[in-house]
């Protein structure tokens, strides 16, 4: 009787010399009750810090009641800032009936766990306490727990996870029925005692111990037992767990806010220099732009390169570079046509802007022209000259046809009255004969003939001759 009566005194005079710093804070449930039965506002998480604590029932609208049939039921109060905490007090649901055994509320309330963390993950704080003590006739309907840490979140977790054995008494499934949950501390950092008066003694000191002053949480960039020494080099912040950013030449940042004193190495930029430069853009500051990358493919951050290559038309470590006069293309390989103007082809398709010298057509003026299709008029002198060409070289063969045919004509006129020479030729011979019989030449019939083919004018001869 006097140990319960010293810790309910003891509990009085905390709760006197602290403040309540969870009261109308924002609060959160894991799975709000979904069921039949009262409005939704008379179990919103929020009951369970508003101040109230008359009517421990699910009706009065002061209390939180979680959703059935789940393996775990959690519930948070964010005190919206680090504080430092004293202790922690839950009012649980009793209903009109009160707190017995036999209700299903104790049942309920076994097993319950107390975080404080600085995020709304439990896991990353600290348990202040754990219920495996408590049974169905000992556990209080009002429990209080000293708590000498400092937090921004207080969780109250509990869980009856399958496949897992608990002890006898415990409900089946777990809840949170919290009709009231007080975080008692002081609401100023860096301050500690009975009245929340004193400030921590080292003066790096963020939080200390609200009893004994003893330092528990030093100032951003600063660590050690009494937060004497700043962070390392390239760390910085919240017990120095942050890391520096891209700071030029590797010079450290500022160990408090994580500034780089000297500016970022290019392809980064922000205060932190921990944000990489935007598409398009590369190189202190981030302030140069990238060159003709393949298929618009961004360029490296750091130093403007393209990883995938230039476009067609660029070359060079940047691709910003057009392809000299005369190439165009991929890499700059492809060689112009016969443009008027090399400089005006289209370094990216190699297109000739002011059209093809002569002798060659088409987009590339790649294809030599057909005389007749492209050039008529600059060929049509060309083609008079042949045709006079032509034209004399006929004359000149007709002439020579000319000639010899009327050669062959008069060959033929000469050859033509052989049978009246014939007979004169017979007579003559006859005459002949008798004069002189040893003449051979007027002997054979067919060299007379012949001669008188080669040797007309003779055989005339010969005939006035004989006439005479």
């Amino acid at each position: 009787m006097s140990t319960t009566l010293f810790i309910h005194l003891g509990f009085i005079v905390s709760s006197f010399a602290y403040e309540n710093i969870a009261l109308k804070k924002p609060a959160y449930q894991q799975y709000p009750y979904t069921g039949p039965g009262p409005a939704n506002h008379l179990m919103e998480a929020s009951n369970a810090v508003d101040g109230l604590k008359t009517n421990l029932s699910i009706w009065g609208g002061q209390c939180v009641l979680s959703d059935n049939d789940k393996q775990t039921a959690t519930w948070w109060v964010n005190l919206t800032s680090i504080l430092s905490i004293h202790h922690v007090t839950i009012y649980y649901r009793t209903e009109v009936y009160g707190w017995v055994p036999d209700s299903d509320f104790p049942s309920r309330f076994l097993g319950f766990s107390v975080y404080v963390s600085n995020t709304t993950d439990k896991l990353q704080g600290t348990m202040c306490y754990k219920d495996t003590n408590f049974t169905l006739d000992s556990i209080p309907p009002m429990f209080y727990t000293t708590c000498p840490l400092h937090g921004q979140y207080v969780f109250f977790y509990n869980e009856r996870l399958a496949n897992v054995s608990y002890p006898v008494g415990y409900s089946h499934f777990a809840y949170n029925d919290l009709c009231e949950v007080e975080v008692f501390g002081c609401p100023t950092p860096g301050l500690y005692g009975s009245n929340c008066s004193i400030p921590c003694p080292d003066p790096n000191c963020r939080y200390c111990h609200i009893e004994a002053g003893t330092c528990q949480g030093c100032k951003p960039g600063y660590q050690g037992h009494r937060c004497e020494l700043e962070c390392r080099h390239g760390q910085y912040g919240e017990a120095c767990e942050n890391v520096c950013g891209q700071c030029i030449d590797q010079s450290e940042c500022h160990h408090v806010n994580g500034t780089c004193l000297n500016g970022c190495r290019p392809g980064y930029k922000g205060n932190h220099c921990s944000q990489t430069c935007e598409f398009g853009f590369y190189g202190d500051q981030c302030t140069q732009e990238c060159g003709n990358c393949h298929n618009q493919t961004n360029c490296r951050h750091t130093n403007g390169s393209c990883a995938s290559g230039c476009d067609v038309g660029f070359h060079g470590d940047l691709c910003k570079t057009e392809c000299e006069s005369g190439t165009y293309g991929h890499q700059c390989e492809e060689k112009c046509g016969q443009c008027k103007d090399l400089s005006k082809c289209l370094n990216t398709n190699g297109l000739c802007l002011t059209g093809c010298q002569e002798g060659y057509h088409g987009d590339l003026c790649k294809t030599r022209t057909s005389p007749k299709a492209d050039e008529p008029v600059r060929n049509g002198w060309q083609m008079g000259g042949y045709m006079t060409s032509v034209g004399l070289i006929m004359i000149i063969l007709f002439t020579l046809v000319y000639i010899v045919i009327l050669s062959l004509i008069r060959i033929f006129r000469r050859c033509t009255p052989a049978s009246q020479q014939d007979m004169k030729r017979e007579n003559l011979n006859s005459a002949i004969k008798q004069k002189d019989s040893t003449e051979h030449a007027y002997t054979n019939r067919s060299y007379v003939e012949l001669s008188d083919c080669r040797n007309g004018p003779e055989i005339e001869n010969h005939e006035t001759s004989a006439d005479v």
